[in-house]
């Protein structure tokens, strides 16, 4: 009846992985311009390391054990401020979400990404005032907050402060001391794994929320692609001259493709126009090709109502309770709920609005019925995918490839998946997982490995 979504599966997991592409490489040049890995170099006190600060001078143990608590007490301030979110959610505080998600974009962009910022400004000596510095500043930070949640606002722009948002955010998170950097990893794979799937998980029940109101999650998330109604087209294959419910209660009329045995012909799409439809062009049809009056009873009902109302020239929708009591009237009982074209539209339409939204986690992804609207990734995924190759390149080139294919492998498996399962599914645990095997992987057995043969000319 419609498109699988494997049909179109390549070109969705292509629209989320450019950008999650994009987002790492920029981390990676950041990481290797702006923030140099020095013996020296400053580490930030966040919520992330709120326990343990990594000292050069501890031992391996107290690094282990510091790591740990720092990981467990992050996951628990994620986990209460998602309980937050869902609480105020259920009780309709959706506005206070939206401006509080706005009052971050501000704020991130406007102290974070300042602050890079003015690191690229003093890096590369571009010659500009403060007073244009704050101007642009205050411009692009106001721009942001508005993008994520109001209307009328262009996708490409959305897009590309969500991707914005995700690089400087993980170019702050690439500062925190490696051991807690990779056990933060793990541990919010862990996390969003539970948090998604678990029953009473805080992301299940926030997206399970959103599904039942039919609204969109009030979270920052990055569309692959606008939301596109196909409401009039999808009934195209059903072979019927009814094509669509809209909205108003009414079904619109166009000319399909229909081929019928027990009739003496069929329409053709390429012969006829809608206008034919609109302007009275039904009675102008040739005898031979199709006798209307005997396959279609919302023809018949259709010229009755043209008779009648000479000084209009629109007839494209007919309103449905007043088709079905003239139907039932002029057929006397002859067709009934199982026969007609009306009631199994109407019935295909209600099926097709009761399909739930798949979302994966961590942020989340969101797949609403893949023909209606895009891909949707959560900032979340975005951050902690760039944090795990911003670390990696703090390291070596070598291993920033091996995290990167990791990564979209990863990504890869978990949109296949969605499109399979249908269902709400974590999206940071297969990437993660994958990234920091291969890294630690490469880091010790294939950097010594290539880097041995090469001193020995075994491999040049």
């Amino acid at each position: 009846m419609e498109n699988s979504i494997l049909e179109s599966i390549g070109v969705e997991i292509i629209g989320v992985m450019s950008p999650v592409s994009i987002c790492m490489f920029l981390v990676v040049l950041l990481v290797y311009v702006v923030t140099p890995n020095t013996p020296n170099s400053a580490v930030i006190q966040t919520a992330a390391n709120l326990v343990y600060l990594e000292a050069p001078t501890d031992t391996t143990t107290q690094k282990i054990e510091g790591s740990l608590l720092n990981a467990l007490v992050f996951i628990i301030l994620i986990s209460l401020v998602t309980f937050l979110m869902v609480l105020l959610y259920y009780y309709n505080c959706t506005n206070f979400l939206k401006y509080y998600m706005r009052f971050s974009t501000f704020v991130v962009l406007g102290s974070m990404g300042g602050s890079i910022f003015l690191s690229i400004i003093q890096h590369f000596s571009i010659p500009v005032d403060s007073i244009t510095c704050m101007i642009l500043l205050f411009n692009f930070t106001i721009v942001g907050a508005l993008s994520g949640f109001s209307q009328g606002i262009p996708i490409f722009l959305r897009q590309g402060y969500m991707v914005l948002l995700g690089i400087i955010v993980a170019a702050w998170f690439t500062k925190l001391p490696e051991w807690t950097t990779w056990t933060l990893l793990v541990a919010l794979a862990l996390y969003d794994l539970v948090a998604v799937l678990a029953p009473g998980g805080p992301l299940k029940l926030l997206v399970e929320l959103a599904q039942s109101r039919e609204e969109e999650l009030p979270a920052l998330i990055y569309e692959s692609r606008p939301t596109i109604n196909q409401a009039n087209g999808r009934g195209g294959s059903l072979g019927l001259l009814v094509t669509g419910a809209t909205d108003s209660s009414s079904v619109e009329l166009q000319p399909i493709t229909r081929s019928n045995e027990g009739n003496q012909g069929r329409v053709s799409p390429q012969n006829y126009s809608a206008s034919d439809y609109s302007t009275g062009g039904v009675g102008n049809l040739p005898t031979n090709e199709i006798d209307i009056e005997e396959t279609s009873p919302l023809v018949s009902n259709f010229r009755e109502r043209q008779s009648t109302s000479s000084g209009s020239s629109e007839f494209s929708t007919i309103d449905v309770d007043r088709l079905r009591a003239r139907n039932l009237e002029n057929r006397d009982g002859e067709i009934s709920e199982e026969a007609s074209p009306l009631v199994d539209l109407i019935n295909l339409e209600n099926e097709r609005e009761g399909r739930r939204n798949a979302v994966v986690g961590g942020g989340g992804v969101e797949s609403e019925s893949i023909l209606t609207a895009g891909i949707k990734l959560g900032l979340g995924d975005f951050i902690f995918y760039s944090v795990l190759v911003g670390r990696a390149a703090m390291y070596d080139l070598m291993t920033v490839y091996a995290c990167y294919l990791g990564i979209i492998s990863g990504l890869g498996c978990t949109l296949l998946l969605l499109s399979v399962c249908q269902k709400a599914l974590p999206a940071l645990p297969i990437s993660i997982t994958l990234g920091v095997v291969f890294y630690f992987c490469t880091r010790l057995i294939m950097e010594p490995f290539l880097v041995g043969t090469s001193t020995n000319l075994m491999m040049f």
